[in-house]
């Protein structure tokens, strides 16, 4: 009995083209995967064609209707044909496909938008009489003709994976998409603080409701440009919150912005990346901002940036994703430094300065209605009676009116100690009002800041083992390893071959001296995998400082002299990084004598 034959897919057929049909929609799906990437095409392109104004519609999440008008250069009649056509660009002058200045090149994303649905180009050139308009629906298009607009461009998308409709059923909802425009209009706006962007929603009758509005400031420089659209991007009060950065090593460069470490966000919405005016979601410069803060932040906490670094075109590959959301770095060590330095002094430049918003939260927490309600018989309390004389024993001199060694000028920039309360925090007065400290989160930054001096002072950071410990890895894995074993050994850390496929540590950091060998070295691979360097090793050092410092600070529930007090904050005013304990949170709030009168409602 002969078996029953089977047709396999792919197995024994010719090999064929697909059709331009077929073609066009593979694209669409790699370069429209949603509204909001036809909207980043789109608008890509009004900003590579010189425009300074550039107006964003959509209706119902962009899937029935993607409008984006611009002023830019427009194009003539005879190449509107030649924009809908797949690979055609007018963004590259040459060959070298490394030597990218624009935001896009490869020529696929009007003829995908064409084949996912109706899209129609209308443009006319600044110095032409008439405007042209093509349109290509599902793939097929028509001939240019003659249209109505005023000088630029205007590209409508309708109906987008009406001929899909599987693609169709996985979008998300409509208020899902439209926040996803939102998101990327947002960062364009603030990759190019130049030019006045807006978005608007089109309802059912057609008519226009403003969602975002990035307007141009003429008085204002690109610095001060970029602050104030990060302040709409995120409707905070970011400007006080926000250190300017400046640095530039090795031909790269970076500027921009960094939250205090006291000024952070549950998620990571709040950090706008970009290469050379480009927006990325790039995974090392992210790993970088973790490095940068972690000695400052919670691990589950994430600072507020918009940072944006200039290097060579060649320098960096911006083509390895369909939707350019991807670039590799030629240096990517280099990279890393460059942003690690730029916020770790930018940090250091502003050491006790916390966050503004704190102070408007303790503000708050004095408001009648956030006291929590306490049920059940108070607690009875001593009380002097009103016309009692007070004796001199229980009225004795307060302690800022006590001789002290230690100067309490009101000048300094925590001012002068004036008490302590409940034996955990410190009040101190300054000119302009006054402030509270957490004595063990304050103290405990101290602590940890000498302990990483007195570790980078010493000549011997290591640890001989009496006994080398073995570790057995790949040999791929021991490779790794020894190629930065300098490195390492600068850290503490020393390490052998130990034949094929195991590791010798000889010698281990003093501060990891019982550390699991075999689980360090494995850290060490993962921290390598992920961004390239020993990082890793430093911060398992840091971890260790941290939890010693911890033990070694002035605990709550400790009664301090007003000496000891003002020692303290003489000594967080020099010490670096002192505005947030080693695990993230501030050490002090500041209320100036406004939020003090507002209390009262004296202003």
């Amino acid at each position: 009995m002969c078996a029953a034959s089977s047709h396999i897919p792919g197995r024994g057929n010719r090999i064929r083209r697909l059709d331009e049909a077929a073609i066009n929609l593979i694209a669409a799906g790699e370069v429209v995967e949603r509204p909001a990437s036809a909207v980043k095409e789109l608008v890509e392109n009004a900003l590579d064609a010189g425009a300074t104004r550039v107006e964003v519609h959509y209706s119902r999440g962009g899937k029935a209707l993607i409008r984006v008008i611009d002023d830019g250069f427009g194009i003539v009649r005879e190449e509107l044909p030649l924009a809908m056509a797949r690979h055609a660009t007018s963004k590259l002058d040459t060959d070298d496909l490394l030597d990218i200045s624009t935001f896009g090149f490869r020529g696929e994303a009007l003829p995908s938008m064409g084949a996912a649905g109706r899209l129609t180009i209308t443009s006319r050139q600044r110095d032409a009489d008439t405007a042209y308009a093509i349109t290509a629906e599902y793939g097929a298009m028509s001939e240019p003709r003659p249209a109505a607009l005023g000088k630029g461009t205007q590209v409508e998308l309708t109906d987008l994976f009406r001929n899909t409709p599987a693609r169709l059923k996985f979008l998300r909802s409509d208020q899902a998409e439209a926040r996803a425009i939102a998101d990327v209009v947002r960062d364009l706006a603030l990759a190019e603080p130049a030019i006045d962007i807006s978005l608007h929603e089109v309802d059912s009758s057609g008519a226009l409701r403003r969602k975002l509005s990035f307007p141009v400031a003429p008085d204002k420089d690109v610095d001060a440009a970029v602050l104030d659209r990060l302040d709409r991007a995120l409707s905070g009060d970011i400007a006080d919150n926000v250190m300017r950065l400046a640095h530039a090593q090795g031909g790269l460069s970076v500027s921009g912005y960094c939250s205090l470490p006291t000024f952070n966000r549950g998620a990571a919405n709040g950090q706008f990346l970009f290469v050379n005016r480009r927006p990325v979601k790039d995974r090392l410069l992210r790993g970088a901002l973790r490095a940068a803060y972690a000695d400052v932040l919670a691990r589950d906490r994430h600072p507020v940036v918009a940072i944006y670094l200039k290097c060579d075109p060649h320098e960096v590959d911006v083509n390895v994703h369909p939707a350019k959301a991807e670039v590799r770095f030629r240096r990517s060590a280099d990279v890393r430094s460059l942003i690690v330095t730029a916020i770790r002094q930018a940090i250091a430049g502003h050491g006790h300065r916390t966050s503004s918003a704190l102070g408007e939260r303790m503000f708050d927490a004095f408001r009648p209605d956030s006291v929590p309600i306490r049920r059940g018989r108070p607690a009875s309390r001593p009380s002097m009676p009103i016309e009692a004389e007070a004796s001199p024993e229980s009225n004795p001199v307060p302690p800022w009116e006590e001789e002290t060694p230690i100067a309490d000028s009101l000048s300094h920039p925590l001012g002068a100690a004036r008490a302590q309360l409940h034996r955990a925090f410190i009040v101190a007065q300054t000119e302009d009002g006054m402030i509270l400290v957490d004595q063990h989160a304050a103290h405990e930054r101290l602590v940890y800041e000498d302990l990483k001096a007195s570790l980078a002072d010493q000549e011997r950071t290591s640890q001989p083992l009496l006994v080398p410990a073995i570790v057995e890895l790949r040999e791929d894995e021991c490779e790794q390893l020894l190629a930065v074993a300098d490195d390492l050994r600068r850290l503490g850390l020393v390490l052998e071959s130990f034949g094929i496929g195991a590791l010798a540590v000889r010698e281990l950091p003093l501060m990891l001296t019982k550390a699991n060998c075999d689980r360090l070295l494995r850290d060490i691979l993962d921290g390598l995998e992920e961004v390239g360097n020993t990082q890793i090793l430093e911060e398992r050092l840091n971890a260790v400082m941290s939890r010693m410092s911890c033990h070694g600070s002035i605990r709550a529930g400790r009664d301090l002299t007003l000496a000891e007090m003002n020692d303290l904050l003489r000594r967080m005013e020099h010490a670096p990084l002192s505005g947030q304990c080693n695990h993230g949170r501030p050490t002090h709030v500041r209320l100036t004598l406004a939020d003090i009168e507002r209390l009262f409602g004296r202003s």
